[in-house]
């Protein structure tokens, strides 16, 4: 296997999370006696570029297709970043009527509605065609394609070039990497801007967040090497961000090489040298990465083990795909968690990939009253845990698995 960016050849495995069928590969009743496909769930890391990586088992227009089911508009707490966002970089860069915004993985419109309100003419650019529907609904225009040089060429030929070009956790969703960001440069004007927010490595290994890892994220990226990709296609991040979503990511801003009327921020050496200092340059940082989920494996398997003994419930919340890895890789089925709700309609009534534990509404929760919630989108505890504060009523408990087995009353 070489390294998708910089062609090196592979030697050094980051982690390995033995095989798991796609975390977004939710199954309907009549699908539970068909026979299921696995893929290898392994991770390497490039010493030459430092990229860490997943090979392409399955091909991205398998994933995201007319079956993919993550809404981006389920978490409140999501929605109230991408209006943040949205205001805040109208200001930033003066976007106004007369401008161009482009969302690359626009999903069902989360972020572009708010443009949409402010009158600045967007466009998103959605796979996968459910959720690109959605968006639909709301007013958008959606491109239904794949994002890379021939349609950021195909659009660039229409004078559609972007002021503003956004990709929200779709820069590790991509398998050709330097087609994807070679297309950002096509379709971005003269004196444009890209954004793009993405989980950042070093949150990833120091908080033990192994079930980010799944088949649809083929990239795992520190701010060095996606500087470098970047780079590589004559684009400069001239600025960064650490955010607090999805655990801790990075929001990057980024311009063509010659466009000066941008200045490098001070923010750009000062977090190359925080993941120089704290060795993401070095292949001794990611050696101890899969003792540490195997701590946490362990742990949480003996905690559902011992509450079954004791013949106290524990249900789950939260039909993410991260809780998906989580569990696969746990061997956890539906005896130790018999069914986990999750806010989306389109989840509710389908099974998990993998271990076929139920996916049902919030009411289950209210009727079987159990001891304790284990939340799968840590992430989102906050938000989750308040929404579910009426388990106190019995005594109930939340529980999280990452970085480490925590127990909360609220």
């Amino acid at each position: 296997m070489k390294c998708r960016f910089c062609n090196n050849e592979l030697s050094q495995e980051f982690v390995n999370l033995g095989n798991s069928p796609p975390s977004n590969s939710f199954l309907d009743i009549q699908q539970l006696n068909e026979p299921e496909i696995f893929f290898p769930l392994k991770l390497f890391v490039c010493r030459k570029c430092w990229l860490v990586q997943i090979d392409e088992f399955k091909k991205s227009n398998e994933i995201f297709n007319k079956d993919y089911i993550y809404y981006s508009s389920y978490s409140v707490s999501w929605l109230k970043h991408c209006r943040a966002y949205v205001e805040m970089i109208i200001g930033k860069l003066g976007l106004d009527e007369f401008s161009n915004v482009i969302e690359v993985a626009s999903n069902d419109g989360y972020l572009l509605q708010y443009f949409q309100q402010k009158k600045i003419p967007c466009m998103g650019i959605e796979p996968a065609e459910n959720t690109a529907n959605a968006a639909r609904e709301k007013g958008i225009e959606v491109i239904s394609e794949f994002f890379g040089e021939k349609l950021a060429t195909r659009l660039a030929d229409q004078n559609r070039k972007a002021d503003l070009i956004i990709g929200n956790n779709v820069i590790a969703h991509v398998p050709n990497i330097n087609d994807f960001v070679g297309g950002l440069r096509i379709l971005l004007k003269s004196t444009g801007v890209v954004t793009m927010e993405f989980p950042h490595l070093m949150r990833l290994v120091e908080q033990n967040q192994f079930d980010t890892i799944y088949h649809e994220h083929f990239s795992y990226l520190s701010f060095h090497t996606v500087r470098s990709i970047f780079a590589a296609h004559r684009l400069e991040l001239f600025d960064v961000e650490e955010i607090p979503t999805h655990g801790g990511s990075l929001r990057i801003y980024a311009r063509h090489y010659d466009d000066s009327s941008k200045p490098v921020s001070k923010r750009v050496d000062k977090l190359l040298t925080k993941e120089i200092h704290a060795g993401m340059l070095k292949p001794e940082y990611y050696e101890p990465f899969q003792n540490k989920i195997d701590l946490i494996k362990n742990n949480l398997i003996s905690f559902l083990i011992d509450q079954k003994k004791q013949k106290k419930e524990v249900a789950g919340y939260g039909a993410a795909a991260k809780g998906n890895t989580l569990l696969n890789y746990c061997g956890i089925k539906k005896d130790l968690l018999p069914f986990v709700a999750d806010a989306s309609v389109y989840k509710q009534g389908k099974y998990l990939p993998g271990n076929h534990i139920p996916v049902c509404s919030e009411e289950q929760i209210r009727k079987f009253q159990p001891d304790f919630v284990l939340i799968l989108p840590w992430n989102l505890k906050s938000e989750i845990s308040k929404q579910l504060e009426y388990i106190r009523k019995w005594n109930g408990k939340f529980v999280v698995a990452i970085p480490d087995l925590q127990i909360h009353n609220s």
